[in-house]
């Protein structure tokens, strides 16, 4: 792809989370890249480029639409990399893929949508695999830290040579907003299960984004669920867990990663996460309240979104796409994720992944930055296909993301 225009093209960089994910790589990029972004309209993307300042000058501009198949293949084939901040990927992102596929294109996007991935492995990994294309999904908070803390925990056991890994959980702490982008997302998953049922099938299973279900260990029931004493965990925790409510779709990635790698973390692995729920006196009930809450909502959003009037109750109540906090509630957030892991050799290791800056906006302009950038300019693994951050970069990511100033540590308990 050395012949092509551009190293790297942004598409939705005129949004919210795409204009952080722009600003951010006007102080991250290697000197000489060929960089472009893209959107709809020629007069948001020129305002957006000035709006960049002096760094950005020379970037392309793209018209392209998510609607229009020949301006997406048409972007597509300029590009080694085109990153997408365009969603709910249900809705607006299967076109961008099977270009991109066809065109023999990495790809990079912040999807939490598992009915998209499952979609899209369907139509396009046969394509893609045939073109060498890189479609790496989940490039932003959700899943990079998920995917990232398994991966440098499972080499580390390669090095210590302590046997495969088995019983694992994150331990998710945080503070910042759920942006419009991400309720977006769930409200474009609950309409697709309630136009059919089935569809719900993919979301409950652990294993529905697995490469080859039929070499899955059958672990049992593994449930997203969770209401407990953080003690039950690791020892060195105090204070209760709950409900993590990207669980569902980080879970997934992490064993995808482990099916594409070839089960290297083991047959026996078992993942789930769970988010802090504090320490005070009231952290029984924030943490019941939290599972509960989950729960309640999901389904009163599923039984409303079978409705024309309770999809239009939805979009009044709930923050729209595009919208997100003020510059200083983003630079005010963290994020803080501890996995804790045993082997089968009894060997117990402890990753901590953490940042700087709300997980969902500040955050995750930096992972998908360096996603972006790393398929671009890095020297990366053959693997091609429907890929997760840790099957398609690992650790040459990691590596990326530590020189960025994001914590990656791994160590034996």
């Amino acid at each position: 792809m050395s012949s092509r225009e551009f190293d790297l093209i942004l598409f939705g960089a005129t949004g919210f989370v795409g204009r952080l994910t722009a600003e951010y790589l006007t102080t991250a990029l290697p000197e000489g890249a060929r960089v472009a972004i893209a959107g709809r309209t020629i007069e948001k993307l020129v305002d957006t480029r000035a709006e960049l300042g002096p760094i950005a000058a020379n970037w392309g501009l793209v018209v392209a639409d998510s609607s229009d198949p020949t301006s997406l293949a048409a972007m597509a084939a300029r590009t080694k990399v085109v990153v997408t901040t365009v969603g709910p990927y249900l809705r607006y992102g299967r076109g961008l893929v099977g270009a991109c596929a066809a065109a023999g294109t990495h790809y990079a996007d912040l999807t939490g949508e598992p009915l998209f991935i499952h979609d899209i492995v369907e139509r396009y990994e046969g394509i893609a695999l045939e073109t060498g294309a890189k479609i790496v999904n989940s490039c932003g908070y959700d899943s990079i830290p998920s995917d990232l803390s398994v991966y440098e925990i499972y080499r580390a056991t390669v090095a210590d040579d302590t046997g495969e890994l088995e019983d694992t959980t994150l331990v998710a702490s945080l503070k910042g907003g759920m942006s419009g982008g991400t309720i977006d997302s769930g409200r474009a998953m609950m309409e697709d299960v309630a136009a059919d049922g089935k569809r719900a099938r993919i979301l409950a299973h652990p294993y529905s984004l697995s490469p080859d279900r039929a070499l899955e260990p059958d672990l049992g029931r593994q449930s997203d669920q969770a209401f407990a004493r953080a003690a039950s965990i690791d020892p060195s925790l105090d204070g209760w867990v709950t409900t993590f409510i990207m669980a569902q779709h980080n879970t997934k990635i992490v064993r995808r990663s482990n099916g594409l790698l070839g089960w290297p973390y083991g047959k026996q692995f078992r993942y789930r996460e769970v988010m802090s729920a504090g320490r005070s006196k009231a952290a029984p009930l924030v943490a019941a309240g939290v599972a509960g809450g989950i729960v309640a909502g999901m389904a009163s959003g599923a039984v409303l979104s079978r409705v024309s009037l309770g999809r239009k109750l939805l979009d009044r109540i709930l923050p729209k796409p595009g919208t997100g906090p003020s510059e200083a509630a983003r630079k005010s957030g963290w994020f803080q994720m501890r996995t804790f892991a045993r082997t089968s050799s009894g060997a117990k290791y402890e990753a901590t992944f953490a940042g700087k800056g709300d997980p969902g906006y500040q955050a995750t302009a930096v992972l998908l930055g360096h996603a972006g950038l790393s398929l671009a300019f890095d020297e990366l693994p053959a693997r091609a296909g429907i890929l997760t951050p840790a099957a398609a970069m690992g650790e040459a990511l990691t590596d990326r993301l530590r020189g960025a100033g994001m914590t990656i540590e791994v160590k034996r308990a």
